[in-house]
């Protein structure tokens, strides 16, 4: 599993990269803020995986890293070819990229 910074999932949507970026946070804590990722909370992530593709590069974010590793790893461990950690999480980008988007 790699780990990329904000500032290259930033890079990454700026160039209009081909990834899926999976927001795993709940629904509540989407309303607060939001980089428009594939909602698909961590507790439902392994019944849904058909949702996603394997082949495809996958960056996984949540609030500030802990349920996005846990993500990573079930990901991995279902044959996901290449995933990315956020390092930091919705609140890093809100600090580093964002600073309007609110930090909870």
């Amino acid at each position: 599993m790699k780990t990329i910074t904000v500032h290259q999932l930033k890079e990454m949507r700026d160039q209009n990269d081909d990834f899926q970026l999976l927001d795993v946070r709940e629904d509540h804590e989407r309303f607060m803020s939001d980089l428009g990722g594939i909602p698909l909370p961590l507790a439902q992530l392994e019944s849904r995986l058909s949702e996603l593709d394997p082949e495809k590069p996958l960056v996984v974010m949540c609030r500030s890293g802990s349920s996005s590793l846990d993500a990573c790893k079930l990901l991995e461990k279902n044959g996901f070819k290449e995933v990315i950690q956020l390092d930091g999480g919705i609140n890093a980008w809100a600090r580093e990229i964002d600073p309007t988007m609110p930090v909870y």
